[in-house]
């Protein structure tokens, strides 16, 4: 987990449930006397991160649908840290604008982007009610002037109708699909919580198709992207994408070197006994970032 993660340290849950009480519902103490909740109940889930951006963020309003994905704070917040490097380390450090290429019902990129950095975000999303749901959820929190949504009508685009001509972003984000079908999220599901040792009553995080599975899965959702991105090559500086497969890093760098851009980056990132990594590219030349690196510090 990154240095500077909130949540590197295990939950204080009496402090979560003062700022969230509904927590309180679904704390009990474990065998050795200490406040949990059981993380295979949705709901716990949900309660638990709604207090984690209560207590840490100070947002005040986070409702949404209970069939949609309920994203773990820590691991969200993870991929912001990591993201705000790699624009450090090329002196794009004000007046950011971040893409966020599935902004999903919850908000989540922008509105932890916003607490942590003050970034402003456009994000889009294929699915109306997300955009509905995510909407609220800016105006509840007074956000509308830092986080835009864009609604995306070809469910085969992931950048094209949502660049506009005069869009110019620091870096675009994305957490892609992992599964390939229904059938293959429910089964990576059954393996999870039998490992856990919990009882199959649903995923504990919930989703629904658009944010758990793309035809093809990860790899093919991955490869329609970067071809993309290749139409945009002065309109961003940064193009970044979670990847949940290591296999898939290898077959991204080839298909990026025949798109011809100028560096890539693979940062890993790691929860617990998970491990995932962010993977970056750019089309700029060094005398285009330097210009975009002045621009931004100005």
């Amino acid at each position: 987990m990154h240095k500077n993660n909130f949540h590197i340290e295990e939950y204080d849950f009496p402090k979560l449930s003062k700022a969230y009480p509904p927590l309180n519902e679904y704390l009990f103490k474990n065998e050795h006397g200490v406040k949990t909740v059981n993380f295979g109940f949705p709901k716990a889930v949900k309660a638990v991160n709604t207090a984690l951006l209560m207590f840490y963020y100070n947002i005040k309003f986070w409702q949404f649908s209970d069939l949609n994905l309920c994203p773990p704070i820590p691991n969200r917040s993870d991929y912001i840290h990591y993201l705000n490097d790699i624009l450090e380390y090329d002196f794009v450090t004000k007046n950011i604008t971040i893409l966020d290429i599935g902004v999903g019902a919850t908000c989540i990129y922008p509105i932890l982007g916003n607490a942590i950095y003050n970034w402003k975000f456009v994000g889009a999303d294929i699915d109306n009610d997300s955009i509905y749901s995510s909407q609220k959820i800016i105006d509840k929190n007074n956000l509308k002037d830092d986080i835009k949504l864009r609604f995306q009508p070809n469910k085969e685009n992931i950048l094209d109708g949502i660049f506009k001509e005069d869009d110019y972003f620091d870096a675009c984000m994305c957490n892609p699909p992992f599964y390939k079908s229904e059938q293959d999220a429910a089964e990576a599901n059954n393996r999870k919580l039998k490992g856990l040792g919990i009882k199959n009553e649903g995923r504990n995080f919930s989703g629904n198709s658009n944010e758990l599975w793309y035809e093809g899965g990860e790899k093919a959702f991955l490869h329609n992207y970067l071809y993309q991105s290749s139409k945009y090559k002065t309109q961003c500086y940064w193009f970044t994408s979670l990847v949940s497969k290591k296999e898939n890093v290898q077959s991204m760098y080839d298909s990026l070197n025949k798109l011809n851009v100028t560096e890539i980056k693979t940062l890993e990132m790691t929860q617990g006994h998970k491990t995932s990594r962010i993977v970056a590219w750019t089309f700029l030349t060094s005398k285009e970032r330097e210009k975009w690196a002045l621009k931004s510090l100005k």
